[in-house]
């Protein structure tokens, strides 16, 4: 079962971008991600209960775990939800955020003193290169400017909570961990939602069904089996599987919301995945 958690964590995660876009078509964004993290915050603190787990920890672990959930619930998903509000397409969305291991690879060595092959670097270039071909001209006419912004402030964000989780290390039982991440989120969208937005929330049908599948398939799921591999040391089964997401997800958006790609877009996304894929493919 572990061989298959990485593939499932890339269609589950794949998924998300998905269901993003009826949350925000029936709610504002910051508050669709309050919502949904007071829930899953509430969720993982059930099961340490249930589970015995010891809830009360360090200062210095308790900070580290909310300051990761902002980065990832808060910033990341923020970013991305915002931009798809604004109508970027959920597919280029994705792709932009996913370049997440080649720039990560790209910073490891300034940043961590890790070594960056020629390999990475060719990665990079190719990712960044199917990037620009998928915006092309299009930002500022059919591409929400603000949207893009957001999303390429996701990828920072979601590069720096990576970096991040290389650095610090924790004996935390996961889903404690987990909670105290969902807290971090949660508490950056009440402030954002506090002093910055006018929150609503309408709970259709649909709304319900995404935001179900967000909480459970995603939150509970993906996330989970994600911050299980960086702490078995298998991230890197996971982070070579990447690639795999921008054309997944615009499949997805293809078949569930009827989200088009020009030539060139796909073009852009072969290249952009393939750069992932050299960025982050380990050596025989």
């Amino acid at each position: 079962m572990n061989k298959l958690f990485p593939l499932i964590f890339i269609i589950l995660w794949s998924s998300a971008f998905i269901t993003t876009k009826p949350i925000v078509d029936n709610s504002s964004p910051f508050a669709a991600l309050c919502f949904r993290f007071i829930l899953v915050s509430f969720g993982f603190f059930l099961f340490s209960i249930y589970k015995k787990y010891k809830i009360i920890i360090s200062k210095k672990n308790l900070l580290s775990s909310i300051l990761s959930g902002i980065l990832f619930h808060g910033i990341y998903l923020g970013g991305v939800f915002y931009s798809v509000s604004k109508g970027l397409p959920t597919g280029i969305a994705a792709l932009i955020v996913t370049l997440q291991p080649v720039l990560t690879n790209a910073l490891a060595g300034p940043l961590l003193n890790e070594k960056v092959t020629w390999q990475q670097w060719i990665g990079v270039l190719l990712g960044f290169i199917g990037a620009v071909l998928v915006l092309g001209f299009d930002i500022g006419a059919s591409l929400p400017t603000s949207g893009v912004i957001a999303t390429f402030i996701s990828l920072l964000s979601v590069t720096a909570a990576t970096l991040w989780q290389k650095k610090i290390t924790n004996n935390l039982p996961l889903p404690v961990n987990n909670l105290y991440q969902a807290i971090g989120g949660f508490l950056f969208h009440f402030i954002i939602i506090l002093f910055f937005t006018t929150p609503y929330l309408n709970f259709t049908n649909t709304f319900i069904i995404a935001m179900t599948h967000q909480i459970i398939l995603v939150s509970f799921g993906a996330f989970s089996i994600l911050m299980y591999l960086l702490h078995k040391g298998s991230a890197s089964k996971t982070v070579t599987l990447f690639f795999l997401i921008p054309p997944i997800s615009a499949f997805m958006a293809w078949l569930f919301l009827n989200e088009k790609l020009s030539q060139l877009d796909i073009l852009g996304f072969c290249i952009a995945s393939l750069g992932v894929y050299i960025a982050t493919r380990e050596k025989k």
